[in-house]
């Protein structure tokens, strides 16, 4: 049923506590896991035209997160679970988006927080966005706070 699975990381534990739910569904249909972390980059009216620091971030950052996703593909294969992972730099919706669309994905799975109506309101929540423009199904799960 699913070949591909998508799952959005952004590095801090919670967000990985979909990852024994989404084992689950992709060893029971043989499916590829997709381990994706997103690298905000900044809205065009607060970037500069020449950003030395922010591309020597951006690197140093990519070092830290190839580093952590390669490990948590290791434990994942271990497991026996089929993997991989991308980095990408974008806005963090539409960037899931796009990717779950390039690499032919059959399902997004994300992990929330479970914020509140009107913390989503005057915060933004990307699981509530991606889930509002994703023509793919979303599997959603709470962590634990």
């Amino acid at each position: 049923m699913y070949k591909r699975i998508l799952i959005p990381l952004d590095g801090v534990a919670s967000s990985e506590a979909i990852l024994p739910h989404v084992q689950v569904i992709a060893q029971g249909t043989d499916s590829e896991m997709i381990l994706l972390h997103v690298i905000p980059s900044p809205a065009p009216e607060f970037s500069t035209p020449s950003q030395p620091f922010a591309k020597s971030f951006v690197y140093k950052q990519r070092g830290k997160l190839t580093r952590y996703l390669k490990g948590l593909c290791a434990r994942l294969e271990k497991e026996g679970a089929r993997v991989t992972y991308l980095i990408r730099e974008g806005t963090v919706a539409d960037t899931i988006l796009e990717v779950a669309e390039f690499m032919q994905t059959d399902l997004i799975a994300m992990s929330t927080q479970g914020r509140s109506a009107a913390q989503i309101l005057f915060l933004g929540n990307v699981t509530y966005q991606v889930v509002r423009h994703s023509p793919l199904p979303i599997l959603v799960i709470r962590s634990k706070p």
